[in-house]
């Protein structure tokens, strides 16, 4: 891939991915980051990215995988704050910068594995089985993600609208 096509590449997908892994993060900001990371690491690997056929997944998946390290590396950090002042975490998983959607809000709630499964399948609108390969896992457990992320959403959101209901 030239200089040329990367940044034609890049100009074409990386808005997407943004607006893709913004739902997987839940954060706008994490999934800029990630993403731009994702593209550096795409352009040491540049040659070999037209040759696999398909860049745009292979910035997806890195991205993924960035957001991932990142959420276990704010997790363990936290723990050990908390274990060092004598006590419990008080945050969860991923930290929340919130001010995005409904949606996106609802999606932060769910654990990171189901969001990932929930945005890949209705964000990028991928396969089971293309889900079960980019994130390593198999066609059942991308199976349960999906259904249980499913439910919880739909509880979610019945919940938000009797809320609204009550308010008004």
């Amino acid at each position: 891939m030239t200089v040329e096509e990367f940044e034609e590449f890049y100009a074409l997908s990386a808005r997407r991915l943004i607006g893709q892994l913004c739902l997987v993060t839940g954060d706008v900001h994490e999934a800029q980051d990630v993403v731009h990371e994702a593209f550096a690491r795409a352009w040491a690997h540049r040659s070999a990215l037209l040759h696999d056929g398909a860049p745009e997944a292979w910035v997806r998946i890195t991205a993924t995988r960035v957001a991932i390290s990142r959420w276990h590396r704010a997790k363990r950090a936290t723990q050990a704050w908390a274990r060092l002042a004598g006590q419990r975490p008080a945050i969860a998983d991923e930290p929340d910068r919130g001010g995005l959607l409904a949606l996106s809000a609802i999606l932060r709630q769910l654990p990171p594995r189901q969001r990932l499964v929930m945005a890949l399948h209705y964000v990028c609108d991928l396969s089971v089985a293309q889900i079960a390969e980019e994130a390593g896992m198999s066609t059942g457990t991308v199976k349960t993600h999906l259904a249980r992320g499913r439910a919880a959403v739909a509880a979610r959101m019945s919940d938000t609208l009797r809320a609204e209901d009550h308010g008004a």
